[in-house]
This record gives C-alpha cells, sequence and structure tokens, in this order.
C-alpha cells in the first residue's frame, strides 16, 4: 500500500573486508606499541632530574633523565657509561649524575691536568683537571668499586673529593640512557 509522501531508505555504507582488516590491524599495532612502550618505561625507565650542571653540556640542572635500572644486573658499568647513584648510600642526599672513568682494578691518578689510567690518558675526561683531590697520587680502584667523575672537569664534587671516593655497585642505581630538555621540547640518547 502506498501512502502520499516520500519515502526515505537508509542508505547502507559497504566497507570492504580490507579496509576493515587494515584498520583493526593498525589500532592493534598501536596497542600493542603502547602497552609495550608502558612496560619498557616503567622496568627500563626510572626517571631522575640532573641537579647542577657538572654533567653540562650534554646534561644540565634541572633536566630529566631516564635510567635504566636493569642493565647492571647482567653487566658491569664501563668507561664512558654515565650512572646514577646515591653517594655513599646516603638517602638524605641527592641521587647524582656522573660518568665512569675508571672501573675496578684500573690504576688512577691525574698529572699536568690529565687524568691518567693505567698510565694513558684518559680520553673519558676532557678539559684539564684543576683539582686532582684524592687523584693526587695515584689510587688503585678496588673490587665492587666506580670511579666517577663530572663531565666538567672543573666541578670535583665527584669521586676525586674523599667525602664521596670510587662508588659502590650496590649504590648505582643504573644507567642513563635518554635525556628531556627542561620544557620537553628536544631530546636525545646519552652516550
Amino acid at each position: 500500500m502506498k501512502q502520499d509522501g516520500y519515502y526515505f531508505y537508509k542508505k547502507r555504507k559497504r566497507y570492504s573486508d580490507d579496509l576493515i582488516h587494515e584498520i583493526v590491524h593498525w589500532m592493534l599495532g598501536i596497542f600493542i606499541s603502547l602497552i609495550l612502550a608502558v612496560v619498557l618505561v616503567y622496568f627500563l625507565g626510572i626517571s631522575f632530574i640532573v641537579s647542577g650542571d657538572s654533567m653540562s653540556p650534554g646534561l644540565n640542572d634541572g633536566q630529566k633523565v631516564l635510567v635504566n635500572s636493569l642493565v647492571y644486573k647482567f653487566s658491569q658499568p664501563k668507561p664512558g657509561d654515565v650512572i646514577v647513584f646515591l653517594p655513599n648510600g646516603n638517602t638524605n642526599l641527592n641521587y647524582y649524575v656522573k660518568r665512569v672513568v675508571a672501573v675496578p682494578g684500573d690504576r688512577v691518578y691525574v698529572a699536568d691536568g690529565n687524568l691518567y689510567v693505567n698510565d694513558v690518558i684518559s680520553d673519558v675526561v676532557s678539559g684539564k683537571i684543576v683539582d686532582p683531590g684524592i687523584l693526587s697520587n695515584e689510587i688503585t680502584i678496588a673490587q665492587g668499586t666506580y670511579f666517577v667523575m663530572s663531565d666538567d672537569p672543573l666541578d670535583a664534587d665527584d669521586s676525586r673529593n674523599a667525602n664521596i671516593g670510587p662508588v659502590e655497585n650496590r649504590y648505582i642505581e643504573g644507567k642513563v640512557w635518554f635525556a628531556f630538555s627542561k620544557d620537553d621540547s628536544k631530546m636525545h640518547l646519552v652516550d
């Protein structure tokens, strides 16, 4: 039976199976990537804030860094690694961010403003060292400890300071691997 007026038929949109498959594939990929990112950052990316400019120009005061807390469960720090640690395990102090310059068994001293590791000028530290601190005489790094220094050789608030000295393995929180700028506009890997 026909009635007066217009008939409105709902026009059905047809989506191809290929399009639906592609959309689901993309959504699944994004979901898996987000879950993986959260897991990785949670387990490998503890964040710390750099305090002071002793690691400039690479890392500056107030900059956020991500730290891999698992890497040293399976390996040992190497010269050149940037680490986060508690000086002498003192939880009342800020965490320090410094560069490993010598490992257990290494002989270390400063002469003529240069850092010597096993009687060879170290390429880990650049610039002249004005204050050798405890390195005015040669020391041998004990097992389970690491000698760390600031990237700024004028800043002696590192293992050269007798109050800090070589860092025990148990006080190392992990290896710095990623840094954000203060305003999160720039990011970079830390080497």
